[in-house]
């Protein structure tokens, strides 16, 4: 062993973030999974049905959804990885372009309802549009609060709070918008996708 490697042992590794976010994300991926397995079972119920609705759905704006949050989640990752360098510059311009992928998921998933909604399409309409509300809706009000929650470490990063220092609220709140991304990843191929 060099004397290097005897002076900077390798820290023991730990989740990033509080554990309480880490409780919360598990509760939310367990209320989707239930979701899941309902639309599943529905699906297996109603094939034809699924088949002829799901051809209604834009895919275009479905992909480019999934492109506008893993782009976020690109960015909130860079905003933690600039945390522990200590550059509060980076951190606050990351999480400012993550926020913006999000409202642009919320954009194009507005412009979305509104096209179903103006055709007269409800929850009431057939069982398919039940679940694609109710799914992306869900979804939807997860982006909006993690909008919220990277609006305020945004401010916190403003005001240099983050850092090698202190990065824990930074992570709990990444590893929200990632869990919300993998949310997306999942629901997308199979409510717009899958066949």
């Amino acid at each position: 062993m060099t004397t290097a490697t005897l002076s900077s042992p390798t820290p023991p590794k730990r989740l990033p973030g509080d554990l309480a976010i880490w409780f919360f994300i598990l509760a939310e991926l367990l209320a989707f999974a239930v979701f899941f397995a309902a639309y599943a079972f529905a699906r297996a119920s109603h094939v034809e049905e699924f088949n002829l609705y799901q051809q209604t759905l834009d895919r275009n704006a479905g992909a480019l959804n999934t492109l506008l949050l893993i782009t976020g989640s690109w960015f909130v990752a860079r905003s933690v990885q600039a945390a522990h360098r200590d550059h509060s510059a980076a951190i606050a311009r990351n999480l400012w372009l993550g926020w913006l992928c999000g409202a642009g998921f919320l954009v194009v998933k507005g412009f979305e309802y509104a096209a179903k909604f103006g055709a007269g399409i409800s929850l009431s309409t057939n069982t398919f549009y039940m679940f694609y509300i109710s799914l992306t809706f869900f979804h939807f009000m997860h982006v909006l609060l993690g909008m919220v929650i990277l609006t305020i470490l945004w401010v916190q990063a403003r005001k240099g709070v983050y850092g090698s220092h202190e990065a824990n609220g930074l992570e709990s709140g990444a590893a929200y918008w990632h869990m919300v991304d993998l949310l997306w990843i999942v629901l997308f191929p199979l409510v717009y996708v899958m066949r």
